[in-house]
């Protein structure tokens, strides 16, 4: 089985930054996508970052030139630096990881949640 563990939310002003982390553990052969997705009370979960295995990297639109995805492949995380937070980033932020595990199969995983607040 496989573990995601993330940390890295908190509360920040408008303009401070952020960084988020997603650890994944267990039974991991190789993760072909990375990526971040967050949900704000009353509005459905959205993508905001991914990062694919050979490199390409995509970014929602309200993100774009403040937000970037990085991953270490030897720890098996994924990283999510924030910059110039707006009060309109505020929502519960997940990671997703298409593992391939040790069985050849791939499955997606989902981390916890972690909660960031921009206060105004």
């Amino acid at each position: 089985q496989v573990q995601l563990v993330e940390s890295g939310g908190g509360l920040v002003q408008a303009g401070g930054s952020l960084r988020l982390s997603c650890a994944a553990s267990g039974s991991i052969s190789n993760i072909n996508r990375m990526a971040w997705y967050r949900q704000a009370p009353g509005k459905q979960r959205e993508l905001v970052a991914e990062s694919i295995i050979r490199g390409s990297t995509n970014y929602a639109d309200s993100v774009k030139g403040r937000f970037t995805i990085s991953r270490d492949n030897a720890k098996n995380t994924v990283y999510l630096q924030m910059n110039s937070l707006k009060p309109e980033d505020t929502a519960v932020y997940y990671c997703n990881l298409n593992v391939v595990v040790t069985s050849g199969h791939e499955y997606s995983f989902w981390g916890q949640g972690t909660q960031v607040t921009v206060s105004s």
